[in-house]
């Protein structure tokens, strides 16, 4: 039999109340509450960083091919179509979809308004997913190679910014490719998207790339680019690479990352956030476990000074004391998981907190809930808290039996 254990196991169970009781129950809620905003805190940065991370991918792709000399103005330079790796690239294991696009900036005019706006032309092969469940009104269009379309889709910024609405048209004016004459088109509204990404809904709109190629005097055989869609967004960079090297040599595979530095940079910095919430709550718990730890060896000195005169050596009543103290820390990790992980649930499928849409890019707080960050956590508070343990319990040492039992 375990019997530093078993004492531990009969101080718990004990019916009196004691001076140690309340401080027992003020460290359990102290470490649940300091793991459930360890679990929450880390859902929350995780979820953020996924939905923002979706929504750049959704109007860039993860990884996109074209000429060497794109440049951040938006005109691209054409390529052909006739690719050894188009369509063929979405054979590789990771890579979801490939499909072309072109951008063409352009000036949206209305009667009292004037907006400048980034015309993005899509084919039949476009994977809509994305906007399909940020349509708030009206449907995608779409788009075949045997008949060019006028139908867009725009964002509710725009549509509110110049009262637009959906089935009404807008006329969109363009600079050709010599720089010299302005060309326009009118367009009918078959639909209306809104993200929350304001940088983003308010520059693009969605429509047939066959405009652009008549605008820009391509041949049906040239387009903007190819862009790519993965599985995995962690595979991202091992992805390029093995991309890059299967196009051709005068051909470029830029990420979503290259594209938009500063986006991804940010939601990067947001880590260093975590790592400083998830040290500080360990540390208070780990202070915490300290307290109750003197408390109960404070309390419980007779009780050392009787089992060092039954022979019992330092270590094995510092095992009691520490068998005494893990028991809190489960206690203290079960409730904490409980809290954490319920109220991670109950936002998920709920989103009972909400959020300004237009500050924080959502609506509803985002919650990620990862398995394994959940188990880190708990792995991690369980071992920090073990090892700051050991500190205190050595006083047991300097404990002497005949004073402990006279002591009161």
């Amino acid at each position: 039999m375990n019997t530093p254990f078993f004492i531990a196991r009969r101080i718990s169970s004990l019916k009196r109340e004691s001076f140690s009781r309340p401080i027992v129950r003020i460290a359990i809620i102290g470490i649940a509450l300091g793991l459930s905003v360890m679990i929450i805190a880390m859902a929350v940065v995780r979820g953020f960083q996924q939905q923002i991370s979706d929504k750049v991918i959704g109007f860039g792709a993860h990884i996109q091919i074209n000429k060497y000399d794109f440049n951040t103005s938006y005109e691209t330079s054409p390529i052909s179509i006739h690719q050894d790796f188009y369509p063929s690239l979405k054979n590789i294991e990771g890579v979801k979809h490939i499909q072309v696009y072109a951008y063409k900036t352009g000036i949206i005019k209305t009667f009292a308004e004037i907006q400048g706006v980034i015309f993005k032309g899509v084919g039949e092969d476009y994977d809509w997913d994305f906007f399909s469940k940020n349509i708030i009104e009206g449907e995608a269009p779409k788009f075949s190679e045997l008949k060019s379309s006028l139908d867009i889709l725009i964002s509710q910024t725009i549509a509110n910014r110049l009262e637009l609405k959906t089935g009404g048209n807008l006329r969109m004016y363009f600079v050709s490719t010599d720089q010299e004459n302005i060309r326009g088109r009118r367009f009918t509204i078959k639909g209306i998207y809104k993200t929350g990404l304001e940088e983003f809904d308010e520059q693009f709109l969605i429509g047939d790339i066959s405009q652009i190629k008549k605008l820009n005097r391509w041949d049906n055989e040239q387009v903007g680019g190819f862009e790519v869609l993965l599985d995995d967004f962690d595979e991202l960079e091992n992805l390029r690479g093995i991309i890059y090297n299967t196009i051709g040599y005068d051909l470029n595979a830029s990420s979503i990352k290259d594209n938009y530095p500063q986006i991804f940079d940010w939601l990067q910095l947001m880590d260093m956030n975590v790592f400083i919430i998830l040290a500080l709550m360990v540390m208070v718990a780990g202070i915490t476990m300290i307290s109750i730890l003197l408390i109960l060896i404070l309390e419980r000195t007779s009780m050392i000074g009787i089992l060092k005169a039954l022979g019992g050596d330092n270590v094995f009543i510092r095992k009691v004391f520490l068998y005494k103290s893990l028991s809190i820390v489960g206690r203290g990790l079960i409730w904490g998981n409980i809290i954490g992980i319920g109220f991670c649930l109950l936002q998920y499928h709920f989103g009972i907190v909400s959020l300004d849409q237009e500050s924080y890019y959502m609506s509803v707080v985002p919650i990620l809930l990862n398995p394994t960050n959940v188990i880190l956590i708990n792995l991690g508070t369980a071992f920090v808290s073990s090892m700051i343990l050991i500190i205190p319990s050595m006083i047991v040492g300097k404990i002497q039996a005949i004073k402990a039992i006279r002591f009161d």
